[in-house]
């Protein structure tokens, strides 16, 4: 990939609310925000003055040659006719999950991103949380042996959606965690669930996955539950880890090395002590745009690259499709 016109990239952030609020925050720390752009023009106006950065249309945006790069934040049903406009003028993206809402549009992307040498990444925050990048060196380093079984809760009481259903909302991080944790696709996906809001959008799902290599997932999605949790759990042969994101930082990743003893044909439980495994406080979107702009910058591809995004799109549209059927 080609670097921008210079060492420094300069991103205009396009959408400014709920989430975006907190990509024009970091950007702006990390001294590359050169624009912000909103429907809401007031809104957009208002971060502009606060940052003293250009408030921009999206036309202007695509067409300013000091714009490297555009992180789109904008409701999920506009983020492939935005990537695509961006990438057909030249700009890098960091776009938000999902990066589309058809795999057809996300192979467009992810070969339109090739063709023009152009950097695009999904923001699937997680994988650059320090605790889950800890885990995942945990795992390829065969600290918990050969992986049986993986599942993820991301619970919450609201915020209550319109534009998505659960699944579109909280599981494209779960899933894009396992599928670095397995090195590997699904060959199995099936997914129920049900709005029990009588919304007609489903407030609470699981979804199931199979991978060649034997090992079995869960993925349990809900803004319908009492309290809060953000729970990915992995088990191996070796040991078993926890991701606990609710809990302070000394806690957030556990090592417990249990392992089953066979004595003829009784398993039997050998319990350890848990182990907290230190990781350095940082927060995850700072480290996510830092990854970006020196992906940008260096010409190097993004840890959740176009491939990553469609991989996951992939699951996620497998397991729509049979919510679907089963509604």
């Amino acid at each position: 990939m080609t670097s921008p016109t210079t060492s420094r990239c300069n991103v205009a952030v396009v959408g400014c609310g709920y989430w975006g609020q907190n990509l024009v925050r970091n950007f702006a720390k990390l001294g590359a925000l050169a624009a912000v752009c909103d429907n809401d023009k007031e809104l957009a106006a208002q971060h502009a003055h606060n940052h003293q950065v250009m408030c921009s249309s999206w036309s202007d945006i695509l067409t300013d040659k000091n714009i490297d790069a555009v992180s789109i934040a904008t409701p999920a049903a506009s983020h492939g006719e935005l990537v695509r406009a961006a990438l057909d003028n030249g700009k890098h993206v960091l776009v938000e999950k999902p990066m589309a809402l058809h795999v057809s549009q996300a192979e467009e992307i992810a070969r339109l991103a090739k063709e023009g040498n152009r950097t695009v990444m999904v923001g699937h925050l997680l994988q650059y949380h320090p605790a889950f990048h800890a885990l995942l060196c945990l795992v390829n380093d065969g600290e918990l042996g050969k992986l049986r079984y993986i599942y993820s809760n991301r619970l919450n009481f609201g915020r209550f959606r319109t534009e998505e259903n659960i699944l579109w909302s909280f599981a494209p991080h779960d899933i894009s965690m396992i599928l670095s944790l397995t090195g590997t696709e699904p060959n199995y996906v099936n997914a129920v669930g049900q709005s029990y809001l009588g919304s007609g959008i489903a407030d609470t799902t699981i979804t199931h996955l199979s991978f060649p290599t034997g090992v079995r997932a869960h993925v349990y999605v809900s803004w319908l539950h009492p309290f809060k949790e953000q729970k990915l759990v992995v088990i191996g042969d070796q040991g078993m880890a926890v991701f606990d994101d609710t809990q302070d930082w000394g806690e957030k990743l556990l090592l417990y090395p249990h392992t089953v003893k066979l004595e003829g044909e009784v398993s039997i439980a050998q319990r350890a002590d848990a182990r907290a495994i230190v990781v350095e406080p940082r927060e995850p979107l700072r480290e996510e745009c830092k990854h970006f702009l020196d992906c940008v910058v260096r010409g190097i591809p993004p840890r959740t690259e176009a491939e990553e995004g469609l991989r996951v799109l992939r699951v996620l549209t497998t397991a729509q499709q049979s919510l679907t059927d089963a509604l």
